[in-house]
């Protein structure tokens, strides 16, 4: 194709396979690019790749979507997802699986299975169940068996990922035979067993599988799980005697040496010293323990079934195996013949002897000698060291491989086959294409596989083309596709072909390697598929698929000879072994004649493959290709070059390569008129088809060799890149266009600033200049102004000096004069004052002396008074003694009534009888114990009083003090009376602050006793507390041994009633015939043998019972009637609950110890609810049975409560358990003064009480699950966006201000269709707001749940303009919720938090930068971090191209991930659907109002019955 400059491109790189570039010039017919890095490159245009410059960050889901579709295309698009943990792609139908290296559980749990069971392939992201569930339903759809093939190299996640393919088929499929373990957890359970045969370590992994396995799992015609077997292909059996370092031999040969005991049983030590085991240096795995994994290899024979004497016989064959390599050999005494080399060998070849419990001669002559069978007789040929050395490795050989198809066979006995399974699905788990170093026999056994499985995975390629190409209508029959059929014809074909020249050379003798690669490169000289190597002159080179591979033929001969020696079948089925006998069958006489039969190790893997591919070609196959992200096996490591080889290796990019020979690109209509609508600007505005637009687009810029299907674009490779150079020319003419207007903007804006400020310069200089020319002038005014002030200070200031000096002269004058004539009257008034000083002194003296005399009379009175009030407070002081010795009587009550307590409790331990007696004492006791607590209170309102007289009285006595203290200042110049007063007065200050302290003690007292007394409170709560716990446990003791009494006479039949009449006469035992004033015996008495009729009827007991019999017949059809009738509603009350309401009432049912009509009470609803239409019947019966359960509950008493809601408060918090809380042995009806009557229910009423409960349960459930059926298709509907019509050719907004939004289209407005008719059923019906309102909340939370679930798994969801369509959908919902009303409403729109939020993230815009903490705190903070990190990885937006939030923030949250996912036992990012009851019985109760059943009348169709009159005259007596 042809670049232009800036064409963004791929080109190869040493250190990188491809790196991005761009193309910046041409030299020459060169390209010159620059890579991300700053490297420019010359390359020709063939080595380019092009590249999509508007890839997605998180790639695409499916590799057909790419836009170019090519190897680098293809490896980007998997590094991108992988750093997403995005670890699952499509190609076509195609799976890649990348190794997380990581747990990663939300992806697996069951959750995620059930979201893919049954959904389309390639709706929901990629997935192994995705595949899982297109071959089980392809199986089933098809009747034809199916097989999944999972390949890739070792250590890519080929056995996780069949485990996991089989978990789901375990979950789809069930089980159809009641085994405790599933076939999945049998066929796993075999794993650890198969691994330790089967597997080794490799140079590339640890625990590389050395085996095909291919494991069926079988179904029967209902679809269920009947069974399963495993079938083991192309064992690599030279492993047990050859292989190199760093390999290891199988496993189960290090676990046994590292056994500890069993070792030293078999004379075993470290591997080192064995053969078979010291070819390679490494003994030991990281990380792996060879004891714990020789325990685990134990405990998975045990649960195969393997018994303990087989699993001793298999380890001794695997230590005799070992000691049979250490068996040397030397030249013997005669020519060509061998013997023991040491006494080493002798030893080991003593210990093979003792294990295969085999002669030891026998053994030995096996080994070095052969049996040549002639006409004239057997001849015994001597076997030279090196031949005795070969057939001991193939006794090794042979031992191991039967050893390991009997573990298999008895693997498929425990698992459980079934032979008569017509169908199932096969999941084959086989080692990847191999391309070493040193490539020997065993590579190119494997590739051939490969080979074989790349031709079946070749057609089944073109096949899906094919159907693409028929689905779409196009023309296909001209595209070629290339095969691989030359190379499986240079291996196998026969007679020359690399396997059947193999099995030639190894006939002959004396053929070496040498010869054999000779006569291959003679055959094949000129094939184009098989070179010879350079330096060297037996290897040679093949072309497969995957590339070169270069095989040394060194020991090709040696491991494809596998003679089947008859003396060795012979000596070990004569072992006293049973297990090694059995390994032996003995052979027909045919075969036993020839001591040597050959067999080629390549042909019988020839024979295998093509039994393997028989199979498959039988079945409709499924590929999932696994691949390793780097050799290290660390998580969110991506090595470009080891992906790349096994995507070549897988056949991915050979896939890539068939697409590439059709149709690459693929588009829709919609996608590619989008992406190039822009090329034909011109017909755009008119109103065409998307595929007349597109078909116009290619014709405008002549295309050829393209298709229009029916729904996509088909274009040939290369012509997807000269659509995108012509529209990168469009985009440039149009940015060019843009820059030209922006660049005249700017200059223009240049223009207008200079102007500006030129004009604002001109104005600043002048400016300048008048402000110089008023500041000179200025200047001269004011000196002018500063000399006119100066002249006119000097005059005012000698004006001022003469003044001054006029003024001091004339008051010195003044002031002389003034002071003469005050001199003079000051002499006059001192005289005056002196007189009458002397006049006040006489007056002054006779006062105070009289005055003196007054106070001394006044204090001696007062100190009287203040006597006589000491003694009287003393007195009063006295009295808190009198309070002390009430407190000690209290205390000594309150022992005496604890030392009461304990007694009761223990007299009621002791004995039953006397508990009531007890509990009155107590109650007595408890009421003297409040009337004494009452007059202590009295008493302690008396002393505060008393406190408060005492306050008074010494706030008057610091009064008196104060005045004393004024009194004995006046009084200083009285002496002797002075003293006097000084000395009873600190008497009485001394006798003050004792009675302070001691009111002070008072108070301490008093409020110690205020806290005893409120200890006595509580220890009287308490008290009265236990004594209710007592009466509770007294009650609940007596209603068990009620029940058990009940039981123990009768049981109430359920389940065998033939009739209604005898069954209910035993029941009720001819109640229902007498009148109603006579009834009361025969309900209350305890047994129905007591019951006896009165004398005062006449008739004869055969009459009388017929007559019970009949009106019994009819009690029944009345109710029969109640509950097939739809009786309608009477002033919102349900009419049948109230009628099976007053009919029990009426005939005492509650109160009977034993009836069935309960039983037929309920059985007869759920009858109706099997029968009856689901949406009519499910509420009318929630309202019923919810409305008779509240009557039930309001109108009885149980446990000896009286109110319903004290009975709730003391109950448990189960929901049946709460209703049966105890029953009391006196049944009678209770007046109260409310005018209620209530019923004190006996065994049978709680027990309908319970099955009420339950019905009422299980309808809700009913309506509740119904409803979730309903809105399921309508919400798959309403998730994504459908696709509007272009409006002016395709012209969309692109600005990010526009918000323009599309109404909902008809789904959304069939969901608010939905909830109007659900809200009109319901309110129908009169179900109670209650159950409304929670059906509401739960149908908006499994909205809430269905639409984030499926947002979260299907990419096309998480868009822009999906988020917006969904906003607005969400939107229409909050305004149904507004006008519902909160009544029914309730909290619905809180239910869709997590989609609101979701939904919010989506159209948000600049999501880049925005910061983890700001996304978790404000925008969604209900939502988790991994559910935040999956809505951010799916995010692309479809509409202004905007990107999601920035790799800081992705890396962020998977740093948090993957600390997380140590920890979280389950961190699934989908939500769960909860199935419980969102209510319990107290809330039914609290919430449903009273009903009054009085005032419902007779129904028409109950009219017709005697019995039910009575119906009538209780409504005329209301």
């Amino acid at each position: 194709m042809s670049f232009r400059k800036g064409s963004k491109v791929w080109i190869e790189d040493r250190g990188s396979p491809w790196v991005p570039a761009e193309v910046v010039d041409f030299v020459g017919k060169q390209v010159q690019v620059v890579t991300d890095s700053g490297k420019k490159v010359l390359s020709l245009p063939e080595k380019l790749f092009p590249r999509d410059a508007e890839a997605d960050y998180g790639g695409v889901d499916d590799m057909t979507k790419l836009t170019y579709l090519n190897e680098p295309g293809v490896l980007d698009n998997l590094k991108r997802r992988y750093a997403l943990n995005e670890i699952y792609t499509y190609t076509g139908s195609i799976l890649i699986a990348v190794n997380p290296f990581t747990k990663l559980p939300h992806l697996y749990n069951g959750h995620m299975m059930e979201q893919y069971k049954g959904a389309p392939f390639g709706e929901l992201s990629p997935h192994v169940f995705a595949v899982a569930d297109a071959s089980y339903r392809a199986m089933m759809t098809e009747a034809r068996s199916q097989s999944i093939l999972v390949s890739g190299e070792s250590g890519a996640g080929k056995t996780e990922t069949t485990k996991l393919i089989m978990q789901y088929l375990t979950y789809v499929g069930g089980r159809a035979a009641n085994d405790d373990r599933t076939v999945e957890q049998q066929v796993l359970e075999s794993n650890p067993l198969l691994e330790a045969f089967g597997n080794a370590r490799t140079v590339r992994n640890d625990n590389s599988s050395r085996f095909g396995k291919f494991v069926e799992i079988q179904f029967d015609a209902n679809g269920r799980i009947s069974g399963a077997a495993i079938r083991t292909y192309l064992l690599e059996r030279s492993r047990v005697v050859q292989i190199t370092d760093p390999e290891r031999n199988y496993h189960c040969f290090y676990q046994l040496c590292a056994s500890g005991r069993d070792a030293n049983n078999y004379k075993l030590g470290h591997p080192s010293n064995f053969h078979y085991l010291n070819q390679s240096k490494v003994y030991e795995l990281d990380g792996v323990s060879n004891a714990e994994e020789y325990t685990k290899t134990r405990r998975a024979m045990d649960i195969v079934g393997i018994s303990h004497e087989e699993q001793e016989a298999i380890f001794r064959t695997l230590a005799a195996i070992l000691h049979l390599g250490n068996v040397e050999f030397s030249p013997g005494k005669e020519h060509d013949s061998s013997a023991i080399k040491d006494q080493r060998s002798n030893f080991h070849l003593q210990m093979a002897a003792n294990l295969f419990m085999c002669d030891f001669n026998l053994l030995l002559a096996t080994l070095s000698t052969r049996s040549i069978h002639t006409h004239e007789g057997i001849i015994i040929k001597a076997l030279d060291s090196d031949a005795a050395v070969a057939s001991r490795d193939t006794l090794a050989k042979t031992v191991y491989a039967r050893l390991f198809d009997w573990l298999v066979e008895k693997i498929n006995r425990s698992v459980g086959q079934d032979n008569d399974s017509r169908i199932q699905i096969g999941v084959l788990d086989i080692y990847g294409f191999e391309s070493f170093k040193h490539n020997s026999f065993e590579q190119l056994c494997i590739n051939f596989a490969n080979e074989k499985l790349q031709q079946h995975f070749n057609e089944h390629v073109f096949k899906m083309e094919q159907e693409e190409y028929r689905k779409e209508r196009i023309n296909w029959s001209y595209i070629e596709f290339i095969d691989n059929q030359d190379v499986l014809d240079l291996i196998e074909k026969k007679p020359i072909g690399i396997i059947a020249l193999l099995d030639e050379a190894c006939m002959f003798p004396k053929s070496t390697h040498k010869t054999f690669s000779n006569k291959l490169f003679q055959n094949f000289r000129a094939h184009p598929r098989l070179e010879k190597a350079k330096f060297s002159e037996t290897d040679f080179i093949m072309s497969h698929y995957a590339g070169k591979v270069t095989y040394q033929t060194d020991s090709f001969l040696d491991k494809n000879r596998d003679y089947i020696v008859v003396e060795h079948c012979n000596l070990l089925s004569s072992s006293k072994c049973r297990f090694v006998s059995g390994l032996f069958p003995s052979l027909p006489e045919e075969s036993s004649r020839s001591s040597y039969k050959f067999s080629s190790v390549a042909s019988r893997f020839k024979q295998q493959l093509q039994a393997l591919m028989e199979t498959l070609s039988s079945t409709e196959p499924h590929y999932i290709r696994c691949v390793k992200p780097n050799s290290l096996n660390r998580p969110q490591k991506f090595e470009n070059q080891s992906v790349l080889h096994q995507l070549r290796c897988g056949g991915v990019l050979e896939a890539v390569r068939i697409s590439l020979a059709g149709y690459p690109t693929r588009k829709t209509y919609h996608e590619f008129v989008d992406r190039f609508g822009l090329i034909v600007m011109e017909i755009m505005d008119g109103s065409y088809d998307e595929k007349v637009i597109a078909e116009k687009i290619l014709h405008k810029l002549k295309l050829e060799n393209f298709q229009l299907g029916k729904t996509k674009v088909f274009l040939r490779a290369g012509q997807i890149g000269v659509l995108d150079s012509r529209r990168a020319e469009v985009l440039d003419s149009a940015a060019k266009r843009i820059q030209g207007r922006l660049r005249t903007f700017i200059a223009r804006r240049d223009f207008i600033s200079k102007l500006a400020a030129s004009i604002s310069l001109q104005a600043y200089c002048r400016g300048h200049l008048g402000r110089n020319m008023y500041a000179a002038i200025r200047e001269a005014a004011a000196a002018i102004s500063i000399q006119k002030f100066g002249r006119r200070w000097l005059v005012r200031h000698s004006y001022l000096q003469l003044k001054a000096s006029i003024v001091l002269l004339q008051a010195s004058i003044r002031g002389f004069s003034t002071r003469q004539r005050y001199l003079h009257q000051k002499e006059h008034r001192a005289a005056t004052l002196i007189q009458a000083q002397w006049k006040m002194c006489k007056v002054r003296s006779a006062f105070r002396h009289r005055q003196s005399n007054i106070i001394a009379i006044q204090c001696r009175w007062r100190q009287k008074l203040a006597k006589r009030e000491f003694r009287r407070l003393k007195k009063e002081a006295n009295e808190t003694g009198a309070l002390r010795l009430a407190k000690t009587k209290l205390e000594r009550q309150l022992e005496d009534l604890t030392w009461r307590l304990q007694l009761e409790k223990k007299i009621r331990v002791s004995n039953e009888e006397a508990k009531l007696v007890d509990i009155s004492k107590l109650q007595k006791t408890i009421e003297s114990l409040t009337l004494e607590l009452d007059a202590s209170k009295l008493a302690t309102v008396n002393e505060c009083n008393k406190n408060a007289v005492l306050r008074n009285q010494l706030e008057l006595s610091l009064k008196e003090k104060s005045a004393l203290e004024r009194e004995v200042g006046l009084m200083a110049e009285l002496k002797h009376e002075n003293a006097i007063l000084k000395g009873s007065f600190n008497t009485l200050e001394e006798k003050k602050s004792l009675l302070a302290c001691e009111l002070i003690k008072a108070k301490q007292d008093n409020s110690d006793t205020v806290e005893k007394l409120r200890d006595v409170e509580q220890m009287c709560s308490q008290l009265q507390q236990s004594l209710r716990s007592l009466e509770e446990k007294l009650s609940n003791l007596e209603d068990e041994n009620h029940v058990l009494r009940q039981k123990s006479l009768s049981a109430t039949p359920k389940s065998n009633r033939p009739g209604f009449a005898k069954p209910f006469l035993d029941k009720f035992s001819g109640a229902l015939a007498l009148p109603y004033a006579d009834r009361k015996s025969a309900f209350e008495t305890p047994t129905p043998t007591k019951m006896i009729a009165p004398p005062s009827h006449g008739f004869s007991d055969s009459r009388r019972s017929k007559l019970t019999v009949e009106r019994h017949q009819e009690s029944y059809e009345i109710l029969s009637k109640c509950i097939k009738e739809d009786l309608g509603f009477k002033d919102g009350k349900p009419v049948a609950a109230c009628v099976i309401y007053k009919c029990l009432l009426h005939w005492r049912a509650f109160e009977s110890e034993r009836t069935a009509i309960f039983d037929y009470i309920i059985e007869g609803i759920n009858d109706v609810l099997k029968v009856g239409d689901e949406d009519a019947t499910l509420p009318y019966w929630l309202s019923n049975t919810s409305a008779l359960l509240c009557l039930l509950q309001r109108n009885s008493r149980s446990n000896g409560f009286l109110s319903a809601t004290s009975q709730r408060s003391a109950g448990s918090s189960g929901l049946n358990g709460r209703i049966a809380q105890g029953l009391k042995s006196p049944l009678k009806y209770i007046g109260y003064e409310d005018g209620l009557s209530l019923i004190e229910a006996r065994y049978p009423a709680i027990l309908f009480k319970q099955q009420l409960t339950a019905c009422v349960e299980k309808i809700f459930g009913l309506i509740r699950d119904n409803l979730k059926k309903e809105i399921s298709p309508l919400l798959g509907l309403c998730i994504q966006a459908p696709k509007i019509q272009r409006v002016h050719g395709g012209k969309t907004s692109r600005s990010p201000g526009s918000n323009s939004q599309q109404s909902p289209n008809n789904q959304w407005e069939n969901i608010i269709t939905f909830l109007d008719s659900l809200m009109n059923r319901l309110r129908g019906n009169h179900v109670p707001s209650f159950f409304i309102r929670k059906l509401t909340t739960q149908v908006f939370s499994f909205i809430n749940i269905s639409l984030f679930n499926s947002l979260l798994l299907r990419r096309e969801c998480c868009t822009f303009s999906n988020g917006e369509y969904v906003k607005s959908g969400l939107a229409e919902l909050e305004k149904w919720i507004v006008n519902s009303k909160e009544e029914f409403a309730g909290t619905s729109w809180h239910e869709l938090n997590y989609i609101r939020q979701a939904v919010g993230f989506l159209v948000i815009h600049q999501k880049r930068k925005k910061y983890l903490e700001e996304i978790r705190q404000d925008l969604c903070p209900s939502l988790t971090v991994r559910q935040i990190y999956r809505i951010s990885t799916m995010y692309w937006d479809d509409k202004y191209g905007t990107q999601s939030v920035s790799n800081e923030v992705v890396t962020e949250m998977r740093e948090i991930l993957n600390k997380d996912s140590q920890n979280l036992t389950s961190n699934s990012f989908l939500l769960d659907d909860d199935l419980s009851i969102p209510f319990s019985t107290e809330d039914v109760y609290m919430a449903i109002p009273a009903i009054d059943p009085s005032d419902i009348e007779l129904p028409l169709v109950l009219s017709e019955y005697p019995s039910a009159q009575f119906l009538v005259q209780q409504h005329s007596k209301g």
